[in-house]
């Protein structure tokens, strides 16, 4: 894998869930904590979710936009310190649970207090700091920058409503409406793009330090947009929509052996002639963005780029669909010839054919195996690691599976049974003894989430697939992981060579 040509191992953790006084994980000091961590704990690589900015659901593969950051994740303190948010605002913050994230009452709490920081910045920023927003407006808006903060500033406007309920003018983008709303909101578009210069301030400074430490940020990209994001509402004749700017098919997957009906994930579907037509711009874009955040994306979906499965719009289950092609190895080659390459990794999981395995190994980009998987079959099961071979990233489990200790208790005594013949012990802790499982394949990255090292149970699940509320919400416990952990964890990675040279 380009960036890493030696074996190495990483753990997945999403900053929303690292510890904090402000009811959310943030890019403050446990961030900063948690990269020494990873440091002493012998690792190479911290994998998280997308950082756009999430909308209903909290979900972080549904954001308002596929280019923006998460305010939510900002350090608070830190914008204190710089006199953007006054200090008593901290001081008078309401009591947050401490072991998850209540998003309603983060919003409520935090995005005012960030919104009505422009005001100060404009009064006390120095000028340096003032030309540095300047330059970042300039370097973003034609882009992604100012369709998005027009449009949270509308959505808010118009009381949280998705675009396709705003007055037709606006939601159909004509000039002069477009012209009208800019001035009329031109306060809360600055204060929106304010939010999102502060994001990168701080996530560009906190990479900075982790690749400095000789942590690399193992990134995500969600192949699908939500609907209500002002990447669908900015550039509508890039997906299937109907004449009011509704979609007429949608994603999801067919019906298989987890679910009868398949899955409806509602995301519009692109238009990838249309796509093809304007040589693929904006995906080169995102490609672009998401680059400069992360140092190895993680492509969520990767077999729709050879086929995907697309649903009429209003049908209630996933029973309906058919595969279309999709833009095969000629958009990659677009992608490539733009912006050079860099490490990809395919999220092939699920309904893999033979096509997309001969589309991801013509790419070189390693495919993903899952543990948790690896022991409902026989000795052929391709997640077993006898079968692996060196390119791919092999994971105890992902944000969408249970705990291994939660799998381990759920699974059927087929599946217990034949781990622990496959293991060929009966250990004490099953977490850590797929981990040592993972770490000592071929695999040339292995990828642990942060509650198996831990040990935790499905109490500590990140998302159910399918759920619509309660997930997202898991935070580490402020002492983080133990000295104890920390050691075995270092252990093993040395063991089975997987120390950065």
């Amino acid at each position: 894998m380009q960036g890493l040509e030696q074996r190495a191992s990483g753990l997945l953790l999403h900053p929303t869930s690292l510890p904090g006084t402000h009811g959310i994980g943030d890019l403050g000091p446990a961030a900063y904590r948690w990269v020494e961590m990873l440091v002493e704990a012998r690792q190479r690589v911290w994998q998280v979710l997308p950082l756009g900015p999430t909308g209903y659901g909290d979900s972080p593969y549904q954001t308002h936009s596929a280019f923006g950051g998460n305010p939510l994740l900002l350090d608070m303190e830190h914008l204190a310190r710089q006199g953007y948010i006054p200090c008593d605002a901290l001081k008078d913050a309401p009591a947050f649970p401490a072991d998850r994230v209540d998003y309603g009452q983060v919003i409520r709490w935090k995005l005012p207090l960030l919104l009505n920081a422009h005001e100060r910045f404009e009064r006390l920023a120095p000028p340096e700091e003032q030309k540095a927003f300047e330059a970042f407006c300039t370097a973003h808006d034609a882009t992604w920058l100012h369709d998005y903060a027009l449009f949270m500033a509308l959505k808010e406007h118009f009381g949280g409503a998705p675009w396709d309920q705003w007055p037709a003018q606006i939601r159909q983008r004509e000039f002069a409406a477009l012209a009208h709303w800019s001035v009329r909101l031109a306060p809360r578009i600055m204060a929106y793009k304010f939010v999102q210069f502060l994001f990168f301030q701080q996530w560009e400074a906190l990479k900075a330090y982790a690749n400095g430490r000789g942590i690399l940020i193992l990134g995500d990209v969600p192949i699908y947009v939500a609907y209500d994001s002002a990447d669908v509402w900015a550039h509508q004749h890039l997906f299937h929509l109907d004449g009011e700017g509704r979609p007429t098919v949608v994603a999801g997957v067919p019906p298989d052996y987890f679910s009868a009906t398949g899955q409806l994930w509602g995301n519009p579907i692109y238009r990838w002639d249309r796509m093809a037509d304007e040589d693929y711009r904006w995906w080169v874009e995102r490609f672009r963005a998401v680059r400069h955040l992360v140092d190895i994306v993680r492509l969520d979906h990767f077999r729709a780029f050879q086929a995907y499965y697309e649903i009429p719009a209003g049908a209630q289950t996933a029973t309906q669909g058919r595969w279309v092609q999709g833009p095969g190895e000629a958009f990659f080659q677009v992608i490539f010839q733009e912006l050079g390459t860099f490490p990809i990794v395919a999220e092939d999981l699920g309904m893999i054919t033979q096509e997309v395995e001969h589309l991801r190994r013509r790419l070189g980009f390693p495919g993903m195996k899952v543990l948790q998987f690896a022991f409902g079959g026989d000795t052929t099961n391709p997640y077993l690691p006898h079968n692996y071979d060196a390119d791919c990233v092999v994971y105890t489990g992902t944000h969408d599976n249970d705990t291994t200790v939660g799998w381990f208790q759920s699974a059927s005594q087929a599946e217990r049974d034949f781990c622990l013949r496959y293991l060929g012990y009966r250990p004490e802790h099953i977490s850590w003894a797929l981990i040592r499982l993972a770490a000592s394949s071929v695999a040339r990255l292995t990828i642990f989430p942060v509650q198996d090292v831990l040990g935790l149970g499905s109490e500590a699940r990140m998302n159910v697939p399918g759920r619509v509320e309660g997930n997202w919400q898991w935070r580490l416990p402020p002492d983080m992981i133990g000295q104890p952990a920390l050691e075995e964890l270092a252990m093993i990675t040395e063991t089975y060579g997987r120390v950065p040279r």
